[in-house]
């Protein structure tokens, strides 16, 4: 039997568990060990003397915090050894296309390029990143959460702030440019026009495969326009994974903030692909996750909420 105050508690957490986990998945860059973190601080908020705690959602931000800092040190050296490029863990978001300053940060900031340039972060970096840049956390609030003094967390947040601009160019493309490009290339790649897709492409643009040693995928970067034009065309034409052409589908989907697609067949998700764009709406990069372990918040079919508000 739950009490008022046991009820009161299941509340609170539930008002800011978007929070929560959008904080714990920018960190982590899986959903699995997101929700994890999640759960855990459940744990944590369930076995606390709540009368002592003045801000809930500081005092649960905080714990999220270390939760997932504990984890992405746990998962350093697994991701290190990784069978070819390691790509975050793919989900599925609503479809918000407006242009507000909120919704494209909130966007940029889960997209499948910003989590693999979070990736070059060391654990603590990246936590204030998310924290400071997405959130807009102060520093003594980041300090607090992951117990640090506020001077290392002014010069983690520097160095992160730097290095995420030297390697994350912002472009100005909109999204319902975004969402044009995507239906296009949807069509010239379930359809087999090398040509259609070629006009779509950056000249240097770079597709990215993470089959992580389970299933067969380019263990490089695939670069240039006409090589990964012919790698998308063919999709059509050769058996993947002992699915047949016929029996595959494809559908457009939004998937981290942004538009993609999401490939199927055999009664399971296969593979998602998502994009980046410069300023022109040019794909520059394409990032094709096809490890079956890391489809399974795709194939679960919930529509994340990515926010940024707090």
């Amino acid at each position: 039997m739950t009490t008022p105050s046991t009820d009161r508690d299941q509340q609170v957490f539930h008002e800011y568990r978007t929070l929560l986990f959008s904080v714990a998945y920018r960190v982590l860059g899986t959903a699995a060990d997101a929700e994890d973190a999640v759960q855990d601080a459940w744990i944590k908020w369930s076995a606390a003397d709540r009368a002592q705690v003045a801000d809930p959602k500081a005092y649960l931000t905080r714990i999220v915090s270390n939760l997932a800092l504990e984890r992405l040190r746990s998962t350093r050296h697994k991701r290190e050894t990784y069978v070819g490029p390691w790509l975050p863990e793919p989900i599925l978001t609503t479809a918000d296309t407006a242009d507000t300053a909120e919704t494209v940060v909130g966007a940029e900031s889960v997209s499948m390029a910003m989590l693999v340039v979070l990736e070059t972060l060391s654990p603590l970096e990246r936590a204030v990143f998310v924290l400071k840049e997405v959130f807009a956390f102060s520093h003594a609030e980041i300090a607090e959460a992951v117990e640090r003094s506020e001077a290392a967390v002014r010069q983690a947040a520097h160095r992160a702030r730097e290095h995420v601009r030297a390697r994350r160019p912002r472009f100005t493309a909109d999204r319902s440019r975004q969402r044009e490009v995507t239906e296009r290339f949807f069509a010239a790649a379930t359809g087999g026009d090398v040509n259609a897709l070629m006009e779509l492409l950056s000249p240097d643009v770079t597709l990215w495969t993470d089959g992580g040693g389970k299933v067969r995928q380019a263990l490089k970067p695939v670069v240039g326009a006409a090589t990964v034009a012919a790698w998308f065309a063919a999709i059509g034409t050769v058996t993947y994974q002992g699915i047949e052409p016929a029996d595959m589908k494809a559908e457009l989907a939004w998937i981290n903030g942004g538009p993609g697609v999401v490939f199927s067949g055999a009664g399971r998700v296969i593979a998602t692909v998502t994009f980046d764009f410069d300023g022109e709406g040019r794909i520059t990069a394409i990032h094709n996750v096809a490890n079956p372990d890391k489809l399974r918040a795709v194939a679960g079919g919930a529509a994340h909420d990515i926010g940024i508000s707090r």
